[in-house]
Protein backbone atom coordinates (compact mmCIF):
# COMPACT_ATOMS: atom_id res chain seq x y z
CA UNK A 1 0.00 0.00 0.00
CA UNK A 2 1.36 3.41 -0.95
CA UNK A 3 0.08 6.70 0.43
CA UNK A 4 0.40 10.35 -0.41
CA UNK A 5 -1.27 13.58 0.68
CA UNK A 6 -0.42 17.00 -0.71
CA UNK A 7 -2.29 19.86 0.97
CA UNK A 8 -0.23 23.07 0.78
CA UNK A 9 -3.13 25.49 1.36
CA UNK A 10 -2.90 27.76 4.42
CA UNK A 11 -6.34 27.48 6.08
CA UNK A 12 -7.61 29.95 8.68
CA UNK A 13 -10.90 28.81 10.21
CA UNK A 14 -13.34 30.51 12.55
CA UNK A 15 -15.14 33.74 13.32
CA UNK A 16 -13.50 36.77 11.74
CA UNK A 17 -11.19 34.72 9.50
CA UNK A 18 -11.80 37.16 6.63
CA UNK A 19 -10.33 39.98 8.74
CA UNK A 20 -6.89 38.48 8.12
CA UNK A 21 -7.06 38.94 4.35
CA UNK A 22 -4.79 42.00 4.27
CA UNK A 23 -1.96 40.48 6.30
CA UNK A 24 -2.21 37.15 4.48
CA UNK A 25 -2.10 38.80 1.05
CA UNK A 26 0.95 40.77 2.14
CA UNK A 27 2.61 37.60 3.40
CA UNK A 28 2.26 36.14 -0.10
CA UNK A 29 3.70 39.26 -1.71
CA UNK A 30 0.49 40.48 -3.36
CA UNK A 31 0.66 44.05 -4.64
CA UNK A 32 -2.25 44.20 -7.11
CA UNK A 33 -5.20 41.88 -6.57
CA UNK A 34 -8.14 40.80 -8.70
CA UNK A 35 -11.15 40.40 -6.39
CA UNK A 36 -13.33 37.84 -8.14
CA UNK A 37 -16.90 37.25 -6.97
CA UNK A 38 -20.44 36.30 -7.95
CA UNK A 39 -23.59 38.15 -8.83
CA UNK A 40 -24.09 40.45 -5.88
CA UNK A 41 -24.58 38.71 -2.53
CA UNK A 42 -21.22 39.86 -1.17
CA UNK A 43 -22.20 43.42 -2.09
CA UNK A 44 -25.57 43.15 -0.36
CA UNK A 45 -24.04 41.61 2.76
CA UNK A 46 -21.36 44.28 3.04
CA UNK A 47 -18.55 41.74 2.72
CA UNK A 48 -17.12 43.32 -0.42
CA UNK A 49 -16.99 46.75 1.23
CA UNK A 50 -15.21 45.19 4.19
CA UNK A 51 -12.61 43.50 1.99
CA UNK A 52 -12.00 46.66 -0.03
CA UNK A 53 -11.47 48.64 3.18
CA UNK A 54 -8.99 46.09 4.52
CA UNK A 55 -7.00 46.12 1.28
CA UNK A 56 -6.97 49.92 1.23
CA UNK A 57 -5.70 50.00 4.82
CA UNK A 58 -2.90 47.65 3.78
CA UNK A 59 -2.00 49.69 0.67
CA UNK A 60 -2.87 46.82 -1.65
CA UNK A 61 -4.23 47.82 -5.05
CA UNK A 62 -7.18 45.86 -6.38
CA UNK A 63 -9.49 45.44 -9.36
CA UNK A 64 -13.03 44.04 -9.19
CA UNK A 65 -14.52 41.35 -11.42
CA UNK A 66 -17.95 40.03 -10.49
CA UNK A 67 -20.53 38.08 -12.40
CA UNK A 68 -19.65 34.45 -11.64
CA UNK A 69 -22.73 32.21 -11.84
CA UNK A 70 -23.27 28.59 -10.78
CA UNK A 71 -21.57 26.31 -13.33
CA UNK A 72 -19.04 29.10 -14.05
CA UNK A 73 -18.61 30.19 -17.66
CA UNK A 74 -15.45 30.27 -19.73
CA UNK A 75 -16.55 33.58 -21.28
CA UNK A 76 -16.07 35.34 -17.91
CA UNK A 77 -12.82 33.45 -17.38
CA UNK A 78 -11.52 34.92 -20.63
CA UNK A 79 -12.52 38.39 -19.45
CA UNK A 80 -10.64 37.80 -16.21
CA UNK A 81 -7.52 36.60 -17.99
CA UNK A 82 -7.48 39.71 -20.16
CA UNK A 83 -7.89 41.90 -17.09
CA UNK A 84 -5.10 40.16 -15.16
CA UNK A 85 -2.65 40.48 -18.06
CA UNK A 86 -3.61 44.07 -18.95
CA UNK A 87 -3.48 45.36 -15.36
CA UNK A 88 -0.38 43.39 -14.28
CA UNK A 89 -2.31 41.70 -11.47
CA UNK A 90 -0.16 39.38 -9.36
CA UNK A 91 -2.78 37.73 -7.12
CA UNK A 92 -6.38 36.57 -7.49
CA UNK A 93 -8.72 36.67 -4.49
CA UNK A 94 -11.85 34.56 -4.93
CA UNK A 95 -14.71 35.61 -2.65
CA UNK A 96 -17.67 33.25 -2.81
CA UNK A 97 -18.42 29.56 -3.24
CA UNK A 98 -16.97 26.85 -5.40
CA UNK A 99 -18.03 28.42 -8.69
CA UNK A 100 -16.04 31.56 -7.90
CA UNK A 101 -13.03 29.54 -6.81
CA UNK A 102 -13.15 27.38 -9.95
CA UNK A 103 -13.40 30.47 -12.13
CA UNK A 104 -10.49 32.10 -10.28
CA UNK A 105 -8.33 29.01 -10.77
CA UNK A 106 -9.09 29.01 -14.49
CA UNK A 107 -8.17 32.69 -14.74
CA UNK A 108 -4.91 31.92 -12.96
CA UNK A 109 -4.07 29.09 -15.36
CA UNK A 110 -4.91 31.16 -18.44
CA UNK A 111 -3.09 34.30 -17.36
CA UNK A 112 0.03 32.30 -16.55
CA UNK A 113 0.00 29.92 -19.51
CA UNK A 114 -1.33 32.11 -22.31
CA UNK A 115 -3.12 30.67 -25.32
CA UNK A 116 -6.65 29.33 -25.09
CA UNK A 117 -7.55 28.52 -21.46
CA UNK A 118 -10.09 25.93 -22.65
CA UNK A 119 -7.18 23.79 -23.87
CA UNK A 120 -6.45 22.99 -20.21
CA UNK A 121 -10.00 21.73 -19.69
CA UNK A 122 -10.31 19.61 -22.82
CA UNK A 123 -6.90 18.00 -22.38
CA UNK A 124 -5.02 19.66 -25.22
CA UNK A 125 -2.45 21.27 -22.93
CA UNK A 126 -1.03 20.55 -19.49
CA UNK A 127 -1.27 23.20 -16.77
CA UNK A 128 2.26 24.43 -16.07
CA UNK A 129 1.60 27.10 -13.45
CA UNK A 130 -0.79 29.75 -12.22
CA UNK A 131 -1.15 33.28 -10.96
CA UNK A 132 -1.46 32.77 -7.17
CA UNK A 133 -5.03 32.39 -5.86
CA UNK A 134 -6.51 32.79 -2.38
CA UNK A 135 -10.09 32.57 -1.17
CA UNK A 136 -12.66 33.81 1.29
CA UNK A 137 -15.35 31.13 1.32
CA UNK A 138 -19.07 31.96 1.56
CA UNK A 139 -20.62 28.58 0.68
CA UNK A 140 -19.90 25.05 1.93
CA UNK A 141 -20.07 22.70 -1.04
CA UNK A 142 -17.39 21.99 -3.60
CA UNK A 143 -14.29 21.87 -1.42
CA UNK A 144 -12.42 23.89 -4.07
CA UNK A 145 -10.67 25.75 -1.28
CA UNK A 146 -8.34 22.77 -0.73
CA UNK A 147 -8.81 20.63 -3.83
CA UNK A 148 -6.68 20.40 -6.95
CA UNK A 149 -9.72 20.62 -9.23
CA UNK A 150 -11.62 23.24 -11.18
CA UNK A 151 -14.71 22.72 -13.34
CA UNK A 152 -15.71 25.21 -16.05
CA UNK A 153 -18.65 25.38 -18.45
CA UNK A 154 -17.96 26.35 -22.05
CA UNK A 155 -20.93 28.56 -22.97
CA UNK A 156 -19.40 29.41 -26.34
CA UNK A 157 -20.14 26.03 -27.93
CA UNK A 158 -23.25 24.16 -29.05
CA UNK A 159 -23.90 21.94 -27.26
CA UNK A 160 -22.53 23.46 -24.07
CA UNK A 161 -19.68 21.48 -22.48
CA UNK A 162 -18.67 21.21 -18.84
CA UNK A 163 -15.15 19.97 -18.18
CA UNK A 164 -12.78 19.67 -15.24
CA UNK A 165 -9.05 20.12 -14.85
CA UNK A 166 -6.92 18.72 -12.03
CA UNK A 167 -3.48 20.05 -11.22
CA UNK A 168 -1.20 20.57 -8.25
CA UNK A 169 -1.32 24.24 -9.27
CA UNK A 170 -5.02 24.18 -8.40
CA UNK A 171 -4.12 24.03 -4.71
CA UNK A 172 -4.65 27.65 -3.73
CA UNK A 173 -2.33 29.59 -1.42
CA UNK A 174 -4.78 30.33 1.38
CA UNK A 175 -8.41 29.88 2.37
CA UNK A 176 -10.15 32.01 4.98
CA UNK A 177 -13.15 30.12 6.36
CA UNK A 178 -15.68 31.89 8.59
CA UNK A 179 -18.87 29.83 9.00
CA UNK A 180 -20.80 33.02 9.74
CA UNK A 181 -20.37 34.02 6.10
CA UNK A 182 -22.63 31.09 5.14
CA UNK A 183 -25.58 32.19 7.30
CA UNK A 184 -27.35 33.84 4.35
CA UNK A 185 -27.16 30.77 2.08
CA UNK A 186 -30.66 29.57 1.21
CA UNK A 187 -32.04 26.23 2.44
CA UNK A 188 -31.95 24.84 -1.10
CA UNK A 189 -28.35 25.83 -1.74
CA UNK A 190 -27.31 24.64 1.72
CA UNK A 191 -28.83 21.23 0.98
CA UNK A 192 -27.46 21.09 -2.55
CA UNK A 193 -23.98 22.01 -1.33
CA UNK A 194 -24.16 19.38 1.38
CA UNK A 195 -25.07 16.70 -1.16
CA UNK A 196 -21.93 17.68 -3.07
CA UNK A 197 -19.94 17.19 0.15
CA UNK A 198 -21.53 13.77 0.61
CA UNK A 199 -20.81 12.78 -2.96
CA UNK A 200 -17.17 13.91 -2.86
CA UNK A 201 -16.81 11.46 0.01
CA UNK A 202 -18.83 8.63 -1.54
CA UNK A 203 -17.09 8.95 -4.93
CA UNK A 204 -13.75 8.34 -3.23
CA UNK A 205 -15.15 5.48 -1.16
CA UNK A 206 -16.13 3.46 -4.24
CA UNK A 207 -12.93 2.31 -5.92
CA UNK A 208 -11.18 -0.82 -7.11
CA UNK A 209 -8.48 -2.56 -5.15
CA UNK A 210 -7.89 -3.00 -1.45
CA UNK A 211 -9.65 -0.59 0.92
CA UNK A 212 -7.88 1.18 3.79
CA UNK A 213 -10.12 0.77 6.82
CA UNK A 214 -8.94 3.91 8.62
CA UNK A 215 -9.83 6.08 5.61
CA UNK A 216 -13.19 4.33 5.29
CA UNK A 217 -13.96 5.14 8.92
CA UNK A 218 -12.97 8.79 8.41
CA UNK A 219 -15.39 8.85 5.48
CA UNK A 220 -18.21 7.42 7.59
CA UNK A 221 -17.63 10.04 10.28
CA UNK A 222 -17.71 12.85 7.76
CA UNK A 223 -20.91 11.52 6.17
CA UNK A 224 -22.61 11.17 9.55
CA UNK A 225 -21.57 14.72 10.42
CA UNK A 226 -23.22 16.14 7.31
CA UNK A 227 -26.35 14.04 7.87
CA UNK A 228 -26.56 15.30 11.46
CA UNK A 229 -25.90 18.98 10.92
CA UNK A 230 -27.58 19.74 7.58
CA UNK A 231 -31.13 19.58 9.00
CA UNK A 232 -30.05 21.84 11.87
CA UNK A 233 -28.60 24.42 9.48
CA UNK A 234 -31.75 24.31 7.36
CA UNK A 235 -33.94 24.86 10.42
CA UNK A 236 -31.72 27.58 11.94
CA UNK A 237 -29.58 29.25 9.30
CA UNK A 238 -27.58 31.14 11.96
CA UNK A 239 -26.58 28.06 13.95
CA UNK A 240 -22.81 28.46 14.14
CA UNK A 241 -22.03 24.87 15.15
CA UNK A 242 -24.05 23.45 12.26
CA UNK A 243 -22.54 25.83 9.73
CA UNK A 244 -19.02 25.22 11.07
CA UNK A 245 -19.36 21.44 10.89
CA UNK A 246 -20.68 21.61 7.33
CA UNK A 247 -17.93 24.00 6.26
CA UNK A 248 -15.13 21.88 7.68
CA UNK A 249 -16.68 18.70 6.29
CA UNK A 250 -16.80 20.32 2.84
CA UNK A 251 -13.15 21.29 3.04
CA UNK A 252 -11.93 17.86 4.18
CA UNK A 253 -14.15 15.93 1.79
CA UNK A 254 -12.25 17.13 -1.27
CA UNK A 255 -8.66 17.81 -0.19
CA UNK A 256 -7.39 14.27 -0.79
CA UNK A 257 -7.51 13.06 2.83
CA UNK A 258 -10.33 10.62 2.14
CA UNK A 259 -8.38 8.96 -0.67
CA UNK A 260 -5.30 8.23 1.44
CA UNK A 261 -4.46 4.55 1.28
CA UNK A 262 -6.80 3.88 -1.62
CA UNK A 263 -5.18 2.67 -4.84
CA UNK A 264 -7.14 5.08 -7.08
CA UNK A 265 -8.63 8.56 -6.90
CA UNK A 266 -12.08 6.98 -6.65
CA UNK A 267 -14.95 6.37 -9.04
CA UNK A 268 -16.30 9.82 -10.07
CA UNK A 269 -18.85 8.42 -12.54
CA UNK A 270 -21.74 10.21 -10.81
CA UNK A 271 -19.98 13.55 -11.19
CA UNK A 272 -19.33 12.92 -14.87
CA UNK A 273 -22.93 11.84 -15.45
CA UNK A 274 -24.26 14.87 -13.57
CA UNK A 275 -22.07 17.33 -15.45
CA UNK A 276 -24.16 16.79 -18.57
CA UNK A 277 -27.26 17.83 -16.64
CA UNK A 278 -25.81 20.98 -15.12
CA UNK A 279 -24.10 21.98 -18.36
CA UNK A 280 -27.16 21.67 -20.59
CA UNK A 281 -29.93 22.46 -18.10
CA UNK A 282 -28.03 24.58 -15.55
CA UNK A 283 -29.33 22.60 -12.57
CA UNK A 284 -27.63 22.93 -9.19
CA UNK A 285 -24.73 20.49 -9.13
CA UNK A 286 -25.55 18.91 -5.77
CA UNK A 287 -29.21 18.48 -6.67
CA UNK A 288 -28.15 16.81 -9.91
CA UNK A 289 -25.93 14.40 -8.00
CA UNK A 290 -28.80 13.49 -5.67
CA UNK A 291 -30.98 12.82 -8.71
CA UNK A 292 -28.42 10.47 -10.28
CA UNK A 293 -26.83 8.63 -7.37
CA UNK A 294 -29.53 6.05 -6.59
CA UNK A 295 -29.73 4.92 -10.21
CA UNK A 296 -25.96 4.66 -10.49
CA UNK A 297 -25.79 2.74 -7.22
CA UNK A 298 -28.42 0.19 -8.25
CA UNK A 299 -26.75 -0.26 -11.64
CA UNK A 300 -23.31 -1.01 -10.18
CA UNK A 301 -24.42 -2.77 -6.98
CA UNK A 302 -23.60 -6.26 -8.28
CA UNK A 303 -19.94 -5.31 -8.74
CA UNK A 304 -19.32 -5.57 -4.99
CA UNK A 305 -22.37 -5.60 -2.69
CA UNK A 306 -20.10 -5.85 0.35
CA UNK A 307 -18.78 -2.36 -0.32
CA UNK A 308 -22.32 -1.01 -0.09
CA UNK A 309 -22.96 -3.11 3.02
CA UNK A 310 -19.90 -1.65 4.78
CA UNK A 311 -21.00 1.89 3.86
CA UNK A 312 -24.49 1.28 5.20
CA UNK A 313 -23.20 -0.22 8.44
CA UNK A 314 -20.71 2.62 8.95
CA UNK A 315 -23.14 5.46 8.29
CA UNK A 316 -26.62 4.16 9.13
CA UNK A 317 -26.03 1.05 11.21
CA UNK A 318 -27.69 -1.09 8.52
CA UNK A 319 -25.64 -3.49 6.43
CA UNK A 320 -28.17 -4.44 3.76
CA UNK A 321 -26.84 -3.08 0.42
CA UNK A 322 -30.25 -2.11 -0.95
CA UNK A 323 -31.22 -0.40 2.30
CA UNK A 324 -27.94 1.53 2.12
CA UNK A 325 -29.02 3.06 -1.18
CA UNK A 326 -32.54 3.70 0.11
CA UNK A 327 -31.27 5.35 3.31
CA UNK A 328 -29.27 7.90 1.31
CA UNK A 329 -32.33 8.58 -0.85
CA UNK A 330 -34.51 8.95 2.22
CA UNK A 331 -32.09 11.50 3.60
CA UNK A 332 -32.01 13.41 0.32
CA UNK A 333 -35.81 13.55 0.31
CA UNK A 334 -35.86 14.74 3.93
CA UNK A 335 -33.82 17.82 2.97
CA UNK A 336 -35.88 18.49 -0.18
CA UNK A 337 -33.35 17.15 -2.63
CA UNK A 338 -34.50 15.14 -5.69
CA UNK A 339 -33.84 11.43 -6.12
CA UNK A 340 -34.60 11.29 -9.84
CA UNK A 341 -34.36 13.55 -12.87
CA UNK A 342 -38.07 14.44 -12.72
CA UNK A 343 -37.32 15.98 -9.31
CA UNK A 344 -35.07 18.45 -11.12
CA UNK A 345 -38.07 19.62 -13.13
CA UNK A 346 -36.79 18.01 -16.32
CA UNK A 347 -38.74 15.90 -18.79
CA UNK A 348 -35.90 13.63 -19.79
CA UNK A 349 -37.03 11.46 -22.70
CA UNK A 350 -35.18 8.62 -24.41
CA UNK A 351 -33.52 10.96 -26.89
CA UNK A 352 -32.24 13.15 -24.06
CA UNK A 353 -30.85 10.06 -22.29
CA UNK A 354 -29.00 9.02 -25.44
CA UNK A 355 -27.64 12.51 -26.11
CA UNK A 356 -26.43 12.93 -22.54
CA UNK A 357 -24.76 9.50 -22.49
CA UNK A 358 -22.83 10.36 -25.64
CA UNK A 359 -21.87 13.68 -24.10
CA UNK A 360 -20.42 11.95 -21.04
CA UNK A 361 -18.27 9.64 -23.16
CA UNK A 362 -17.22 12.40 -25.56
CA UNK A 363 -19.20 10.82 -28.37
CA UNK A 364 -18.27 7.27 -27.43
CA UNK A 365 -14.51 7.90 -27.29
CA UNK A 366 -13.95 7.18 -23.60
CA UNK A 367 -15.24 5.23 -20.61
CA UNK A 368 -15.74 6.50 -17.07
CA UNK A 369 -15.75 5.12 -13.55
CA UNK A 370 -13.44 2.97 -11.46
CA UNK A 371 -15.65 0.84 -9.16
CA UNK A 372 -17.39 -0.27 -12.35
CA UNK A 373 -16.15 1.00 -15.71
CA UNK A 374 -19.04 2.43 -17.71
CA UNK A 375 -19.39 2.76 -21.48
CA UNK A 376 -21.98 4.80 -23.36
CA UNK A 377 -24.65 2.08 -23.17
CA UNK A 378 -24.18 1.74 -19.40
CA UNK A 379 -24.57 5.46 -18.89
CA UNK A 380 -27.61 5.51 -21.16
CA UNK A 381 -29.22 2.85 -18.95
CA UNK A 382 -28.44 4.86 -15.81
CA UNK A 383 -30.04 7.97 -17.32
CA UNK A 384 -33.07 5.86 -18.27
CA UNK A 385 -33.37 4.54 -14.72
CA UNK A 386 -33.03 8.04 -13.26
CA UNK A 387 -35.62 9.46 -15.65
CA UNK A 388 -38.13 6.64 -15.24
CA UNK A 389 -37.90 5.52 -18.89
Amino acid sequence: MSMGLYTPTDVQFGRGAEDKVGEVLKAYGATKVLIHFGTGSIKRSGLLDKIEKILQENDIEYVLLGGVVPNPRVSLVREGIELVVKRNIDFILAVGGGSVLDSAKAIGYGAYGGGDVWDFYCGKRKIEGTIPVGAILTLSATGSEMSDSSVITNDETEPIFKRGANSKFGRIKFALLNPELTYSVSKYQTASGSVDIIMHTVERYFHTGEAFDFTDKLSFTLLKTVIEYLPIAMKDSNNYDARANLMWAGTLSHNGLLAVGNPTRGDWACHQIEHELSAEYDVAHGAGLAAIWGSWARYVLGTDPSRFAKLGEGVFGESDPIRTIEKFEEFFKSVDMPVDIAGLGLNFDDEACRRAALGVTFQDTRKIGDFKVLATEDIYEIYKMASGN
